[in-house]
């Protein structure tokens, strides 16, 4: 048997939106041979229709330096946008579709968060600096990039395995980085180790980030946001002439991370993985196989200072998630102008979800142990075809349709007590839910049909239409308790309301129309203007409805405005545009090369029936980003305008946020083999609100008494200014 390089992922092509992003570190050599500097774009083989974002080389490198969290390295690819949550656990978002309604792969694997919060979503588990390319597939995907989604699909990829050159011998390379942020005391550092021959390779890598509770922008700090947090995988890679294995495995390790818009915080988590991916090119065509596992052990509690007793007391509350499946495409060269492309995937998610008895308070939690979620399952069984055609050679074609079966099911549960006392109503619903028929099957299609079109050598236009559909979470689906402090523990939302399950919920179906024009230079090397209008009506969208006041408190002045609520089908439909573009000012001047760039977004989401704003809606937005590079030096300096946030989810309370704009200073100098990066965010020390915050329930608990409920609490404030540093070194 023989190897070869890894054949490129099946759906990247060259797009014709080159998005820009700020790139002011250069970027250090991750493999034999060096990489170039590379900004947000879409790239690939193949004329694609609607390719994928891609972000790599220099412009991720910058990015690193400012965050821990790997989903904030997304944030300025048009159409992406964060939902505040942990540090290192924030949401991505897309066109206003977030967390499971997007497919998110970590080394082309899926990972389902394991907690009632979602504190642990796919991307915390791979650290920023371990990323060696990410990609962004908004709105329409196309079957082939994954099922059982509606807002597109991310893919984040550790570095490829690096091999010796031909007659080198063994070759071998180590990269230490290491960053510190003023605004919360960060501290960043990774190692990063290869040992390789022309046919085999290995590779280590180390990471650990740790945080205190970062001030806002009038100096105080926000409580709930510090963290701790450790990870380390192990690679070996075989190759040789046309195919190729890479098996990778490693821990992840969290011993605590405060959540500012949440009751609870991750008092540990730990999450193991193995995985292995091999690839072969035959005389019809290429094969890539995955086979994947990975076991998650969570606990949320209280962390000292915000709530009463130390680390471990209060009220526990256990997880344990199991992700195993497999995935196996084909991509088939039918005629030079014909493609086809065949997978089969399965991916089985087990999980128990359950709350040890708190002794303090036996009563109203304990003396038994509240099942959560008893075995828990979800099975997803996809299978998909895909046709690729290049009819001329400005036009090109890809139609496809997918099924995936989904099946769900969970086991009979038991609360702290049998009691069914007002704001606990343990045992009748407990009697409920054990009464009904909790298996659920769900035959869900796909399809996509998109196109591109040249239709000069300055002008490229593409326009698609996709049908997605995405089954219920096993939360949304199980979780049972209408009780206040029970529903409370429940929701990823950042909303303090309650959250309870639906078993009778039917999956969300996603129809969107999406097109984008773009104009650019014949060589596209200069400058380039891309706008994508879209639309997307979703049938059985998951939103909520109200069950009661939360913690039995009237809705009426002196009670809190918060609720009970319950998942529930409602049709909804979103709109809005992307806007990007970017344009070379100056080439070979005294003062180097210069570079402008931007993005604009906006997304409106409603539902159909009662005109109820959609929830966790970015307003309108914009980025300008001025870029500078000479010899050894990259600086930019960037300014974010948000505009006001009034249009909310009433509902759940959304808060209120005012329009705000930041300016961001970076530099680096790269010397040989060592880069040092500065650089200042939020230069003018601006108190701002984040827009997608949700409240921010830790100052609150921190500085009231438990007993107030004021209405509402604030709105989550942002970063006050950071003075950054950081250096990369290798050998």
């Amino acid at each position: 048997m023989t190897f070869v390089r890894l054949r490129a992922a099946l759906l990247s092509g060259s797009g014709v939106c080159t998005l820009l992003c700020a790139s002011p570190a250069a970027a250090l050599a991750q493999s034999a041979t060096p990489l170039p500097d590379v900004p947000v774009e879409t790239q690939g083989q193949g004329d694609m229709p609607f390719a994928p974002a891609t972000l790599s080389g220099a412009a991720l490198a910058a990015k690193t330096l400012t965050t821990d969290d790997t989903a904030a390295l997304l944030s300025d690819i048009p159409g992406v946008s964060l939902n505040a949550a942990g540090g290192i656990s924030s949401l991505p978002s897309i066109h206003g579709l977030s967390d499971d309604r997007l497919l998110t792969l970590v080394d082309g694997v899926p990972v389902t968060s394991s907690c009632p919060n979602h504190m642990n979503p796919p991307l915390s588990y791979i650290a920023p600096g371990s990323v060696g390319q990410a990609t962004v597939m908004a709105g329409i995907t196309p079957v082939s990039a994954g099922g059982d989604s509606i807002g597109g699909t991310i893919t984040v990829d550790r570095r490829s395995p690096v091999f010796a050159k031909p007659g080198e011998g063994i070759h071998s390379e180590a990269l230490l980085s290491t960053s510190f942020r003023s605004v919360d005391s960060g501290l960043t550092s990774s190692v990063r180790t290869i040992a390789a021959s022309d046919t085999v390779s290995l590779g280590l890598d180390l990471s650990r980030a740790h945080a205190l509770d970062y001030h806002d922008g009038d100096g105080n700090a926000v409580h709930g946001t510090r963290y701790e947090t450790y990870a380390g995988t192990g690679t070996a890679a075989l190759r040789g002439i046309d195919d190729q294995l890479v098996v990778r495995g490693g821990v992840d390790y969290t011993p605590y991370e405060g959540f500012p818009n949440q009751p609870m915080d991750m008092t540990f988590n730990r999450g193991i993985h193995v995985d292995g991916r091999y690839t072969r090119d035959f005389d019809w065509g290429s094969l890539d196989a995955t086979l994947y596992w990975r076991d998650v052990r969570h606990e949320m509690n209280f962390l000292f200072g915000w709530q009463n007793g130390p680390v471990g007391s209060g009220m526990p509350m256990l997880s344990h998630g199991q992700d195993l499946g497999y995935s196996v495409k084909a991509e088939i060269p039918l005629t030079v102008r014909d493609t086809l492309r065949l997978g089969n995937e399965f991916h089985r998610y087990t999980l128990d979800d359950w709350w040890p008895a708190t002794m303090g308070m036996v009563s109203a939690m304990g003396p038994g142990t509240f099942q959560n979620i008893a075995d828990g399952q979800r099975n997803v069984l996809g299978t998909y075809a895909e046709w690729q055609k290049t009819w001329t050679p400005r036009w090109t074609s890809l139609v496809g349709l997918r099924n995936d079966t989904v099946l769900m099911d969970a086991g009979n549960i038991q609360g702290y007590n049998s009691s069914s006392m007002a704001g606990q109503y343990y045992g009748t619903d407990a009697a409920a839910f054990n009464a009904l028929d909790h298996r659920r099957l769900d035959v869900n299609l796909d399809a996509t049909a998109l196109a591109r079109y040249q239709a000069s050598d300055t002008n490229t236009d593409e326009f698609g239409y996709a049908r997605k559909t995405r089954s219920p979470n096993l939360y949304e689906r199980y979780a049972w308790s209408s009780g206040s402090m029970a529903a409370n523990m429940i929701g990823w939302f950042g909303d303090y309301n309650g959250y309870v399950g639906n078993v009778s919920l039917q999956p969300e179906v996603a129809n969107t129309l999406s097109a984008t024009a773009g104009w650019h230079d014949a060589a596209r090397k200069d400058w380039d203007v891309n706008v994508t209008p879209y639309y997307t009506y979703i049938q059985n969208y998951i939103g909520v409805d109200r069950i009661s006041s939360l913690n039995g408190h009237s809705l009426v002045s002196g009670g809190t405005p918060y609720s009970v609520l319950q998942f529930a089908n409602h049709d909804s439909e979103l709109f809005g545009f992307d806007l990007s573009g970017r344009k070379a000012l100056a080439r070979g001047t005294p003062y180097g090369d210069f570079d402008v760039g931007g993005t604009v977004g906006w997304v409106r989401g409603m539902q159909v029936n009662d005109g109820e704003n959609l929830y966790h809606l970015m307003p309108i937005n914009g980025k300008v980003t001025v870029e500078q590079k000479l010899g050894g030096w990259s600086n930019a300096v960037d300014v974010q305008a948000v505009g006001g946030k009034d249009l909310v989810e009433t509902i759940r309370n959304e808060p209120i946020t005012p329009a705000y704009a930041l300016v961001n200073l970076r530099s680096a100098y790269q010397w040989q083999r060592v880069t040092i990066s500065v650089g200042i965010e939020n230069l003018f020390n601006k108190q701002y609100y984040d827009p997608l915050g949700g409240v921010d329930f830790k100052d609150f608990r921190y500085d009231e008494p438990r007993s107030t409920f004021p209405t509402p609490y604030a709105a989550l404030p942002g970063m006050g200014r950071s003075f950054d540093a950081g250096v990369t070194i290798k050998f």
